[in-house]
């Protein structure tokens, strides 16, 4: 029988979890996030990588369909080989994506994919189901941003500022991080133009200062990002809210959606909403997509 992991709408936050860890594994899913990322990589020390692979292996497929969608960010290179060689036959198909990091060419997911190929084969997992959030941290990455974005499997983009800051050699400044306009920019156009979902807006190191983690989660979603990731439950409830259509917000869009409907029945395909700004098919996509995201959180399918 072949098995199709769970897709899942796009997500509003996740929560970094150690993958050596069962104890902080288990709180991150009892957290509001809509994924927890157990995290193979950075959080766990060269020495635990085995025992963090076994355990995040058993504590995935123990666990429900019914909670936070379930992330696995494997390690950069042959420790990622090894990653995907343990995880994908034990849990696999109750995986909802694999972050990569430090993705700054296609071969590298190409590899990742050739893999999967036959890992999916051999585990009677739906070919292709597996997707990949490619985590960009290198200024290669970035550049390359709209190659990577079209590259196989790849379902959304991130972007790990921390290592892109050390790697680009830049301070961030406090508040508007305004040297990472440019780089924010690039994963956002290269993620439209691929038709993939909006990209995943990078953590905030800080977890005490939540109205800068508002401020900047703000900032994000104007500039297009649609979630962004957590390393502390304290952040999750703000970047929640931030990416949450208000009450207003859906209602504009839903009556934007009617008048253009009713035009288009109608014959007419511009027309001006209440306060005269007019309306065409550009501004009621925004509006069909606000109220997608209502009905699945409506039906509790985040999170």
């Amino acid at each position: 029988m072949v098995i199709a992991p769970a897709n899942r709408p796009v997500m509003r936050s996740t929560l970094y979890a150690p993958g050596d860890q069962h104890e902080k594994l288990m709180k991150a899913v009892q957290r509001p996030a809509d994924g927890v990322i157990c995290d193979l990589e950075d959080a766990v020390a060269p020495a635990n990588k085995d025992a963090a692979r076994a355990l995040v292996t058993d504590f995935i497929r123990a666990q429900p369909t019914t909670g936070p969608a379930l992330l696995v960010r494997i390690n950069w290179g042959d420790l990622g080989v090894e990653d995907l060689r343990t995880i994908i036959p034990g849990c696999g198909f109750n995986i909802n994506a694999l972050y990569v990091p430090k993705v700054s060419t296609v071969d590298e997911l190409l590899r990742v994919s050739a893999e999967l190929d036959v890992l999916e084969r051999e585990s009677g997992i739906e070919h292709g189901s597996i997707t990949v959030v490619a985590l960009l941290e290198t200024a290669r990455g970035i550049l390359d941003a709209r190659h990577i974005a079209e590259a196989p499997r790849v379902r959304r983009l991130a972007i790990g500022e921390a290592d892109l800051s050390a790697d680009l050699g830049i301070e961030l400044t406090p508040g508007d991080e305004r040297e990472m306009l440019t780089a924010r920019a690039a994963v956002v156009l290269a993620s439209a133009a691929a038709g993939i979902e909006p990209p995943v807006g990078p953590v905030s190191t800080d977890f005490r200062d939540l109205d800068a983690l508002r401020v900047s989660t703000e900032h994000l979603r104007r500039m297009g990002f649609r979630g962004r990731s957590c390393i502390h439950p304290a952040q999750i409830d703000v970047v929640n809210e931030v990416f949450t259509p208000t009450g207003p917000e859906v209602e504009r869009a839903a009556r934007l959606v009617r008048l253009y409907d009713d035009a288009v029945a109608a014959g007419r395909g511009v027309i001006a909403d209440d306060g005269g700004k007019m309306i065409d098919e550009a501004v009621v996509r925004t509006a069909r997509r606000i109220l997608d995201q209502h009905r699945h959180l409506h039906r509790g399918e985040l999170a």
